[in-house]
């Protein structure tokens, strides 16, 4: 137990860490008044915000990885907080996508983008040091692939740090965890929504644990509406991983990462009485019993971010968990 389940989380969070803070450190440095300025034109309104996140979110198939890379700007002084409210809201939309490929996974280009990142990083080094006097041109953007490579290079890390805990799996299929989990989870839709939520934080995947249940629902062995509960409490479940990667952080990354749990926590004590309905609006678009789960993630992902949007316009955000002004180095 010790070396399949203790000492693969323990490392891997260490890793997670230790990626964030390179990232962090990388994109601090790298922050100038061409970036900055796109990063606000970006989330002037948190509609735009919640646009443009759930873009990239889609394109990068991890709503983990956004929400990270998220809390990373916010503690780099590179956003606000009220201008990742829209973000939040977008990356739980652009998830969904993820769902319905649930094959897809994001995480092996991590070490590729590792070793790609280095060779970068290396090359830019021995540019500036081998040629003599370089323009203050080359000189700029030289830098600027030091320290997108070094943030690219800590983003890989966290990508590695979270495949590293979702290998402890089977160790916890071994012992029993995941079937005492389901055999709990089908006495109420309450255990089912509490299992999903414990699956996900476990092995920081709710990918892995919608993927889990599309199967148990499809061959008969999980009744859909257990199923639905459970797609409903990992999303819940993946707050942790936005939740560690703020300890250590700014204030105002903390906001972010409680602003995840809040509405996460809030949708699911929303939907969870209405789980029959979610069933039935799932059922309109398929007949098959695996794609009503994906169907029932989507529909819960995007009811709730609508109906969070218009409170993200409050006046009462704006301002809460800033950051210092930015001071750029010369």
């Amino acid at each position: 137990m010790l070396r399949e389940l203790i000492i693969p989380l323990t490392l891997g969070l260490s890793l997670f860490m230790f990626g964030m803070k390179i990232m962090e450190s990388a994109l601090h440095a790298w922050a100038g008044p061409m970036l900055t300025k796109l990063l606000n034109a970006s989330t002037t309104t948190p509609l735009k915000g919640m646009l443009l996140s759930t873009l990239v979110t889609a394109v990068l198939q991890s709503s983990t990885a956004v929400t990270v890379m998220t809390i990373g700007l916010v503690n780099a002084g590179l956003l606000t907080y009220a201008r990742t409210l829209g973000i939040i809201l977008g990356g739980n939309i652009g998830t969904c996508l993820t769902t319905e490929l649930i094959a897809f996974n994001f995480a092996e280009i991590a070490l590729p983008l590792l070793i790609i990142s280095a060779l970068l990083w290396a090359a830019s080094i021995l540019v500036l040091e081998y040629i003599p006097s370089p323009s203050s041109g080359l000189q700029m953007r030289l830098r600027a692939l030091q320290y997108g490579s070094f943030a690219a290079a800590g983003f890989s890390l966290i990508l590695l740090a979270i495949r590293w805990m979702q290998s402890v799996s089977p160790a916890l299929q071994q012992a029993g965890i995941l079937d005492w989990l389901i055999n709990r989870a089908s006495d109420s839709l309450l255990w089912g929504a509490a299992a999903g939520a414990a699956l996900t934080a476990l092995v920081h995947s709710s990918a892995a644990v919608i993927g889990m249940t599309m199967t148990l629902v499809g061959s008969g062995a999980m009744p859909v509406e257990l199923g639905i509960a459970m797609v409903i409490g990992s999303n819940v479940g993946t707050c942790v991983t936005a939740l560690i990667a703020s300890l250590g952080g700014t204030r105002a990354g903390s906001f972010v990462a409680w602003s995840h749990i809040l509405l996460n926590v809030g949708g699911a004590a929303l939907f969870l009485p209405f789980v029959s309905v979610l069933h039935t609006v799932s059922g309109w678009f398929t007949g098959d019993l695996s794609a009503q789960i994906a169907h029932s993630q989507t529909i819960f992902n995007v009811v709730c971010s609508v109906l969070a949007l218009p409170l993200c316009y409050l006046p009462v955000w704006q301002g809460r968990g800033s950051p210092p002004p930015l001071k750029h180095a010369s």
